[in-house]
């Protein structure tokens, strides 16, 4: 039995989000963050990335004017803390403090790094485009890491990795194969 989904409901069929942290900074360098729920990659040469931020939400004005973010990528450890950075406002809280998240500086933009998550892709914001409701950031990968722990054979293991997805604030991560 298929059941049709009304319109304000489409995308209940769609797959689980990979959960990722972005990281962006006001014009006086104050960091944020945000849990975003819409990130792919889409170029390897060259090497791009595209998050999808809401214009209501803070961050959207900070990335615009700024031009830089940081995709940070938690593990499942880090469920709590990506909840209440997506659930709260950076007009309101300073999401560091209240998360207890460590702010490390980047290699080569302004919004620092989340030391707490196992991967960082810096970049810079190259086009954006107005999708619907939300605004597709293009951003250029300019340097990337990765915790040394969660490489097996100089890959990322998502095994040992465990990052976060989501559907419906239900958090969830790769446990075995």
């Amino acid at each position: 039995m298929k059941r049709e989904l009304p319109a304000d409901k489409l995308l209940q069929a769609g797959p689980a989000s990979v959960v990722g942290l972005a990281t962006c900074v006001d014009s006086e360098g104050k960091a944020n963050i945000i849990t975003l729920g819409m990130y792919m990659s889409i170029s390897f040469d060259p090497t791009l990335v595209c998050i999808g931020v809401s214009p209501k939400r803070y961050s959207h004005d900070l990335i615009a004017e700024s031009g830089e973010f940081v995709v940070n990528v938690p593990s499942i450890d880090l469920e709590k803390e990506a909840h209440f950075c997506g659930t709260k406002s950076g007009r309101d809280v300073d999401k560091f403090a209240e998360t207890g998240l460590t702010l490390v500086p980047a290699e080569t933009v302004k919004p620092p790094l989340i030391k707490e998550c196992f991967g960082h892709l810096e970049c810079r914001v190259v086009q954006s485009h107005v999708c619907g409701d939300h605004t597709l950031f293009v951003g250029e990968v300019l340097s990337s890491s990765v915790r040394d722990d969660v490489l097996t054979g100089g890959k990322l293991d998502p095994l040992k990795a465990r990052p976060m997805v989501q559907k419906n604030y239900v958090y969830y991560s790769i446990c075995e194969k």
